[in-house]
């Protein structure tokens, strides 16, 4: 069975079946420039979607407390993982040690001007910069982006450009979104520095190479799975008719 063979299988799956949001949807040819986004929580949402990592569906976090409503569109990246290299770049730049990444897609918020208000849904979005946030000791860092074509938007061509506003609006939500009064054993957010789109760039390239080494090329993997499979199938036939 060639490579195109097996190309063609992979795509006829693609008709079949809904693609996991995190392991089947393409990040895109032109990352880390521009990333296809997984979009999970909308402003509208009073309650916190995140994906199911198991079966891909959107499934409730927990409702959104007090006023702490996400002031952008808010998902993540699909095909990165935050790992060692996510962990190693949070160290360098802050100093810290024992900072270990939270295994988990790269998180993204995607700024525009059009209102959307559902989630489930992915976008190209153009990254800006980020938040070095650190979550209970783990490395969770935000990547922030503009919606590619957005007219109003498309002129942010660095977290630099756009108003201190809406960073501190971002910076806020991140920091205070776990937090319940009264309840001093929630974990603790912190944003240890903000950085551009250079940065940016180089930690979805990091999240990219830790998915890349946690996971491999899933559809190398299972195509090599498949035909196992079809030869163990054979070899059983052939033993029926002997």
């Amino acid at each position: 069975m060639g490579k195109k063979n097996l190309d063609k299988i992979w795509e006829l799956i693609s008709h079949r079946f809904v693609s996991h949001p995190w392991h089947g949807i393409h990040i895109g040819d032109d990352a880390p420039n521009v990333v296809t986004t997984f979009i999970e929580v909308t402003p509208t949402d009073t309650v916190k979607y995140e994906i199911d990592k198991i079966s891909g569906f959107l499934k409730v976090d927990r409702p959104q407390k007090f006023s702490n409503i996400v002031p952008a569109l808010y998902g993540f990246i699909p095909k990165t993982f935050c790992d060692k290299k996510i962990a190693e770049r949070c160290m360098n730049s802050t100093g810290r040690t024992n900072i270990v990444g939270d295994h988990d897609p790269l998180d993204i918020c995607v700024l525009t001007e059009r209102s959307i208000s559902q989630g489930n849904i992915i976008v190209p979005a153009i990254p800006i910069g980020g938040f070095r946030m650190i979550d209970g000791g783990e490395a969770d860092d935000k990547i922030i982006a503009v919606l590619r074509g957005d007219e109003a938007y498309a002129e942010w061509k660095d977290i630099n450009d756009v108003p201190k506003s809406i960073i501190q609006r971002l910076k806020h939500y991140f920091i205070t979104y776990k937090q319940i009064p009264g309840d001093e054993a929630t974990k603790k957010c912190e944003i240890d520095e903000i950085y551009g789109k250079e940065e940016a760039l180089k930690v979805i390239e990091a999240s990219m190479s830790d998915y890349h080494k946690h996971y491999g090329n899933l559809e190398k993997v299972m195509s090599k799975t498949a035909l196992k499979a079809i030869i163990y199938g054979l070899e059983l036939e052939k033993e029926k008719t002997e």
